[in-house]
């Protein structure tokens, strides 16, 4: 609990760290939050590794497999905001990430799987964290592109205003996000056809299908912007709605099962 607490601590003085600056003229300090950050994501990997690798199988609860996501949006938020325009949505997500960790050590729960005697399933579960945790970004670059949008149309100045990146390069990013992120759910999807016995059994059928319509969605959004140039609100909207309805793929019948009904 007390390295749950230190890591929660970091993550939260990160996140302190850039808001505080996107109110000043100089901005934030993101060399300290890049090493809190950094700091933060050692320590959490170390109680991932700890909490997930038991003998024998792995504990993949639901908190678990949050936190695993958290952690890997975290990490390639860091890793991005040294050359992409993200700033303003750090704290977000270190502030989110935080929280997980905080919660994981009060709720215990135990979800085990065997992975070492099913390694195919590794494939399938490493595309669907790799395409949920991109499309998660993609909704936060949603929410950064709508807020953006909503600045320009009231054509008022903002205190974040300095911070805010060119709409056009959050849009550029928010379509690239969003091909790779489909692609990814691609390959989950495939691979999950291929190496689970039953994809519509009553145990998977919610998450087949919500995943299936989210990666609908994805797909008619790439080919509406590709062939008709769709942007926009549209787009954002359509951007949301997937990232909802994905999240409740992932974690629904789960968060219902292990947390509601214990």
């Amino acid at each position: 609990m007390i390295l749950d607490l230190i890591c929660c601590g970091l993550y939260a003085l990160a996140a302190g760290i850039i808001v505080a600056g996107l109110f000043a003229h100089q901005g934030p300090k993101k060399n300290q939050a890049s090493l809190l950050a950094s700091a933060a994501l050692g320590l959490h990997a170390f109680i991932l590794a700890d909490g997930v690798l038991l003998v024998p199988g792995q504990n993949m609860s639901i908190l678990n497999v949050a936190s695993l996501v958290g952690w890997l949006i975290s990490a390639t938020m860091l890793l991005a905001s040294f050359k992409l325009p993200n700033t303003i949505l750090l704290p977000v997500v270190y502030g989110f990430t935080a929280l997980v960790v905080l919660i994981n050590p009060l709720m215990p729960n135990v979800h085990i799987m065997h992975y070492d005697i099913q390694p195919a399933l590794l494939i399938h579960i490493g595309f669907a964290l790799l395409a949920y945790a991109c499309l998660s970004i993609a909704f936060l670059y949603a929410l950064q592109l709508a807020y953006i949008n909503l600045r320009l149309k009231e054509k008022k100045a903002s205190l974040l205003h300095s911070s805010l990146p060119p709409l056009m390069a959050v849009e550029t990013i928010l379509f690239k996000l969003l091909l790779v992120g489909t692609v990814l759910l691609t390959l989950s999807l495939i691979s999950g056809f291929i190496f689970l016995e039953n994809m519509f059994a009553k145990e998977q059928a919610h998450k087949t299908v919500l995943s299936l319509l989210a990666w609908l969605i994805y797909s008619v959004i790439l080919f509406g912007h590709a062939k008709f140039g769709w942007r926009g609100k549209p787009v954002i909207t359509a951007t949301i709605v997937g990232s909802i309805i994905l999240t409740l793929a992932y974690f629904g019948s789960r968060f219902v099962r292990e947390v509601l009904l214990g």
